[in-house]
């Protein structure tokens, strides 16, 4: 199927953990060579691996932010892109999607064979022959990609809008290209969380940095664990009280994580951010 003369040709990108990937960038990009595209991306969400508990939004959040860091990275390439969060069945995500509107082409981007579920499943060839629509499959590999940003997950709570956090992120982003994931573990307040999450984004935001962010699992552990899974991440920044006040500290989380992972892991101690006088009631 091709789109017609002068119109643009409209393609339906289907990805999860691989939808920010080089490969697939460069995949609608090499379209976009040919002529004009409009681009639709679907994002399937998926089940942590980690914490006896499912916090559904979360995990819709975490592939929300993965949407938004890919549209970001379409539309500097000057394509016209847009994308929700759907079903996480991807079969059922990509067949939803071309009942809410046709395709002229289908990429599906998956990791590598030994890693990926969907090739399990058979989605290419099933795709290829129900829907119609020309398919084409991009295999990412995010181990092997290493494109010009890092990508830094950053874990806070009490401290995610410290100044000396903000500091340590700023200086990243000066000396080389970054994008920043910041995830809240909650605690106390319900509220708090969200509020000193957006004051952080906020921020970053007026420092020219990009970044996404969300409230996650209230285990820190945890949290980083599925952040892990949700996310393409380079590095990880940990922000703590000092250790006489830390309790993740009490619980040697930073040894923890740098155990469990082959990531290089930072550990800043950071204050929270005062409450202003005109915000004190």
């Amino acid at each position: 199927m091709t789109s017609a003369p002068g119109k643009p040709e409209h393609i339906l990108v289907v990805a999860n953990e691989t939808v920010g990937g080089r490969s697939l960038i460069e995949a609608v990009k090499a379209h976009a060579a040919r002529g004009p595209v409009s681009v639709r991306v679907v994002c399937p969400q998926n089940l942590p691996r980690h914490g006896f508990v499912v916090h559904d939004e979360s995990v819709r959040e975490a592939a929300a932010n993965r949407l938004a860091l890919t549209l970001a990275q379409l539309r500097e390439a000057g394509m016209e892109a847009a994308g929700e969060v759907m079903d996480p069945d991807p079969y059922s995500a990509t067949t939803d999607a071309l009942a809410d509107g046709p395709a002229d082409c289908i990429i599906v981007s998956t990791h590598p064979e030994t890693r990926s579920g969907w090739l399990r499943r058979s989605l290419i060839d099933r795709l290829r022959d129900d829907t119609g629509v020309p398919v084409e499959h991009v295999v990412v590999d995010l181990e092997a990609e290493r494109e010009e940003s890092t990508h830094t997950l950053v874990v806070a709570n009490q401290t995610v809008s410290g100044e000396q956090l903000l500091d340590l992120l700023r200086r990243k982003a000066e000396e080389s290209p970054h994008r920043f994931i910041v995830v809240c573990p909650p605690t106390g307040d319900p509220e708090d969380a969200p509020r000193r999450l957006a004051t952080t984004l906020d921020r970053l935001e007026q420092a020219g940095l990009e970044a996404v962010g969300q409230v996650t699992h209230p285990d820190p552990y945890t949290a980083i664990q599925n952040a892990l899974q949700f996310y393409r991440v380079d590095e990880i920044v940990i922000s703590t009280l000092p250790e006489t006040r830390s309790g993740w500290l009490r619980t040697d989380l930073i040894e923890r994580v740098r155990a469990s992972t082959d990531r290089p892991v930072e550990h800043v101690v950071s204050e929270p951010e005062p409450v202003r006088a005109e915000a004190r009631v």
